[in-house]
């Protein structure tokens, strides 16, 4: 079975080198990808609350994958509105639904392994 051709590409985040594996016609999204989180790690370490790299990468993660699932959220809200007959209701700031068990059940565990993994240096949160 072939392998996709893949090429590597240097990329540079928060100030550092890194030679990254790409697929061949992926490096439109790599490159958007390595953009997000270079943005999200600066704006960590520029807001000077967060010194050390690996816990400015650990929030940068947080921060970037609680995007991804708000928008997928408002995206699986939107699609089930699209089949309803009613009027769809423009949510309010107080419409929040919780998040769903198995959601919240990766979170959770999402926390514990960061806690016993940063617990040298104190809880994240």
């Amino acid at each position: 079975m072939n392998k996709p051709a893949t090429k590597q590409i240097e990329v540079q985040i928060m100030g550092q080198s890194y030679l990254l594996a790409c697929p061949e016609g992926g490096e439109s999204a790599l490159l958007d990808a390595v953009e997000r989180v270079d943005t999200a790690m600066c704006r960590i370490r520029d807001a000077g609350k967060v010194k050390a790299r690996d816990r400015i990468a650990v929030l940068a993660s947080l921060n970037l994958a609680f995007e991804l699932s708000q928008k997928e959220a408002e995206f699986q809200a939107s699609s089930f509105a699209q089949t309803e007959t009613a009027p769809a209701h423009e949510p309010g700031p107080f419409d929040q639904d919780p998040l769903d068990p198995q959601t919240q059940a990766r979170v959770e565990e999402l926390m514990r392994r960061l806690d016993q993994t940063l617990d040298k240096d104190g809880r994240l949160i």
